[in-house]
């Protein structure tokens, strides 16, 4: 196998600006989950034209694109296309305008606010370098396009289109994520990586009544006020201080009027954790909790809990991630580390997990890096840097693009390299 180090970039001059401009291009035209048709079809046309063998509508709007080069593993990398229902606040100049009708009729702000357009980007163009550089590795390359990640439903729907009889099976599955560290930098970590997400809905019943007569009412609103404070213990004071883990609630609905006790109350809560002991534990406790509180409120009836969102932990194989991070670090050298763990959350794993394939997954900074380093020295970066799906959001161009194609493509010569 030749060193990835020396087999990547020459070509990466020679294909830049188009990227550039294509990345701009696609932040500009962002789509919701399963609507990415534009998206899916930029990638189509682009991985014909490097002469792949394209599979389109996997799962609605999934793309694949196969490059068969003699014998030798097969590997498969994974890029995300969809953008979130964001009103973008960046001031670039080639900032979204778009629009578009949610599946409730509410006309919604679109964004790519998660840098799903970077990887897009990337993936098409770790695409192109492959496909100019055949004699430089055997094997097969596929290149695959998922819908719908932040609905955490995209992978699950190309999987039950059947995309196992539509790809061959990988050796191993590669994908990445620019994340808020500084551009140029790449991380990779061994085991978990990104937590399990669980979003649950809890209705809480009461009996209404008028506000000057709280003794007429069963107060859904206090019930509903005391779940949410009680919650914040079982991080706190229910786990062990090592064990990570995340509980937040992010809404809290009830009532029409100031002086109307509601018959109900309904809270929104997500839940991160990171193996399956901890997330029986907090889902347990949740429960625990809302049907305590609710008794201890004389609610009238039984309170109904509804897991809504579920996404898997991203869990890391251990000797794919090892080569990887050793072609990284030959290739880019300080600007290769080890990655702290992440709480958001992805459904990638799914695709490799239905192929029983191992899988390595890591992160890419996006932060311009003057900026990073300002709010690093006045320890402000939480304040200063945009995170992802923050309406701020937007990977600069450069060298973020650069190293996400270099990332990919280090990668995959690391199994198909000759």
């Amino acid at each position: 196998m030749t060193d990835p180090a020396h087999t990547v970039p020459a070509d990466l001059d020679g294909i830049r600006s188009d990227l550039e401009d294509l990345y701009k291009d696609l932040h500009a035209h962002p789509e919701l989950g399963l609507r990415e048709h534009r998206t899916a079809k930029k990638a189509s046309d682009a991985l014909r034209d490097a002469g792949y063998e394209v599979v389109e509508g996997i799962g609605g709007t999934g793309v694949i694109g196969i490059l068969a080069n003699g014998e030798g593993p097969v590997v498969m990398a994974r890029a995300d296309m969809d953008a979130l229902p964001v009103r973008e606040r960046t001031g670039l100049p080639y900032a979204s305008a778009v629009t578009a009708t949610d599946d409730n009729g509410t006309e919604q702000p679109v964004m790519h606010a998660c840098g799903h357009d970077m990887h897009v980007t990337c993936l098409i163009g770790c695409a192109r370098l492959m496909a100019r550089a055949k004699d430089a590795w055997r094997g097969t390359f596929v290149a695959l396009f998922q819908p719908s990640e932040e609905n955490g439903d995209g992978a699950g729907a190309m999987i039950d289109d059947g995309l196992t009889a539509k790809s061959p099976r990988p050796d191993v599955v590669l994908a990445q994520h620019v994340l808020p560290y500084p551009a140029g930098y790449v991380g990779t970590r061994s085991g978990p990586f990104l937590s399990a997400a669980d979003s649950l809905r809890i209705t809480v019943h009461g009996r209404g009544a008028h506000g000057s007569m709280p003794e007429a009412a069963v107060d859904p609103v206090v019930t509903a006020a005391m779940i949410v404070v009680r919650l914040q213990t079982i991080v706190s004071r229910e786990l062990a201080a090592t064990t990570p883990a995340v509980v937040t609630v992010g809404g809290i609905h009830a009532g029409t009027g100031p002086n109307v006790i509601p018959d109900s109350a309904v809270i929104q809560l997500n839940v991160r954790t990171y193996d399956d002991a901890s997330r029986t534990h907090v889902l347990r406790a949740i429960e625990r909790i809302v049907r305590a509180e609710c008794e201890a409120s004389r609610s009238p009836k039984a309170p109904e809990i509804e897991r809504t969102v579920t996404f898997p932990p991203t869990v890391n194989d251990e000797a794919p991630t090892r080569r990887v991070a050793e072609a990284f670090a030959a290739h880019f050298g300080d600007d290769a580390h080890t990655i702290d763990l992440q709480t958001a959350s992805e459904d990638m794993s799914e695709i490799p997990k239905a192929f029983g394939a191992p899988f390595t997954y890591w992160g890419i900074g996006g932060t311009d890096p003057d900026l990073y380093a300002r709010a690093a020295e006045n320890g402000t970066i939480a304040r200063d840097v945009p995170v992802n799906h923050s309406p701020a959001f937007a990977p600069v161009v450069q060298p973020t693009l650069d190293t996400g194609v270099s990332a990919l493509t280090v990668a995959a010569l690391a199994w198909l390299g000759t």
